[in-house]
C-alpha cells in the first residue's frame, strides 16, 4: 500500500458531527476546496472510511507507484 493519497473537502462540515470535524482537521482539511497529499497507510484510509460523505479521494499523480515493481 505504499503510495500518496489525494484527499479534497467536497462538503461543508458545518452541522456535522464533532467527531466528524476533527477527523477533517485531522486529515488537514480546513474548508471545502482544501486538499492534502496523505501516505496511502490503513490509518488514514479509516479516517477516510468515517467522512466519505465530505472527501473525494484520488491517487495522488506522480507518486510513482506505475513504475515500481520487478526492479530487474
Amino acid at each position: 500500500m505504499a503510495g500518496q493519497l489525494k484527499v479534497t473537502q467536497v462538503r461543508s462540515a458545518i452541522g456535522t458531527k464533532p467527531k466528524h470535524r476533527g477527523t477533517l482537521r485531522a486529515l488537514g482539511l480546513r474548508r471545502i476546496g482544501s486538499t492534502n497529499t496523505l501516505p496511502d497507510r490503513p490509518e488514514i484510509r479509516g479516517m477516510i472510511a468515517r467522512v466519505p460523505h465530505l472527501v473525494s479521494v484520488s491517487p495522488a499523480p506522480g507518486d510513482g507507484a506505475a513504475g515500481q515493481g520487478g526492479g530487474r
